[in-house]
């Protein structure tokens, strides 16, 4: 089973930046697709970022497009999420996760899910 971790979350100023990193145990041929997802209190998951280990094509949610940029590094087995230009509604509970295919991250249906990491947009 492949194990997520997640770190970089906090307490950042609206218009500010983040840079949340998740290191994956290891790619199998089940993960090969990771991706960034949020929760908010008594909401549903939602799908924020993706991209494969491999390629350049990148995936957005419309809210988060030109703001966010998504990233890995294979030689790290990490895979980042730059966040800029924050706004307070982007506050929640980040979690990594891992998929087949990124029809499965955008479908909420990844394998593996990270433990999460809180983002909080406050002045």
């Amino acid at each position: 089973q492949v194990q997520l971790v997640e770190s970089g979350g906090g307490l950042v100023q609206p218009g500010g930046s983040l840079r949340l990193s998740c290191v994956a145990s290891e790619q199998t041929f089940n993960t090969i697709s990771m991706g960034w997802f949020r929760q908010l209190p008594g909401k549903e998951r939602e799908f924020v970022a993706a991209k494969r280990w491999s390629g350049d094509t990148t995936y957005y949610a419309g809210s988060v497009e030109g703001r966010f940029t998504v990233s890995v590094d294979n030689a790290k087995n990490t895979v980042y999420l730059q966040m800029d230009a924050l706004k307070p509604e982007d506050t929640a509970v980040y979690y990594c996760a891992a998929a087949s295919t990124v029809r499965e991250l955008q479908d909420r249906i990844p394998s593996t899910w990270g433990q999460g990491t809180q983002v909080t947009v406050s002045s």
